[in-house]
């Protein structure tokens, strides 16, 4: 079972084959956890959320259609994250930025990584999207492509500006 590809295995649960999706969470569940711990820096929303979105991969099992898993279960991962702060955060005006909290932890400091993460903390919530899932990720422009509802080209280019604000606002302060 484990040398089947995510896009098969999906297409066996979808089929009612459930004991599958053990299978993909097992692929796949730090990935997403990651990807939202470095969007909203909250532990626990992230293992909630993540939680959520292999829930929501079996709930919506019907949905899917056969196209790329992984950039299927990331428009969901993206989505409940999106909903949680339009749920939790209804006073904010611009829905479209998620909040970036540079944590004051001792653990979670390191001397290596700070100055990026308030690097990071500083760009739009859109261009610190593509870059956690590009760099941290490493999703594909065309696999970003589809989760974004962009084109590859289009996304390569975000990209590359979004690491030209990075690498400015990283470097203002040295």
């Amino acid at each position: 079972m484990k040398e089947l590809t995510d896009e098969r295995l999906m297409a066996e649960v979808a089929g009612g084959r459930l004991d599958n999706l053990k299978i993909l969470f097992e692929r796949h569940h730090v990935h997403v956890y990651n990807f939202l711990y470095k969007m909203s820096r909250d532990r626990m929303l992230s293992e909630d959320i993540t939680q959520d979105v292999f829930y929501k991969l079996m709930k919506y099992r019907g949905s899917y259609n056969g196209g790329n898993f992984v950039s299927w279960m990331f428009t969901i991962a993206r989505n409940n994250l999106k909903t949680h702060y339009r749920r939790n955060h209804a006073d904010n005006e611009d829905l479209s930025v998620l909040e970036y909290r540079v944590t004051d932890n001792d653990e979670e400091k390191t001397e290596d990584y700070s100055h990026l993460q308030k690097a990071l903390a500083k760009l739009d919530a859109s261009d610190r999207e593509l870059l956690v899932m590009n760099r941290f990720q490493e999703i594909k422009y065309a696999e970003l492509a589809e989760i974004t509802g962009s084109t590859p080209g289009a996304v390569k280019t975000k990209v590359s500006r979004a690491l030209k604000k990075l690498k400015t606002v990283y470097f203002e302060n040295i």
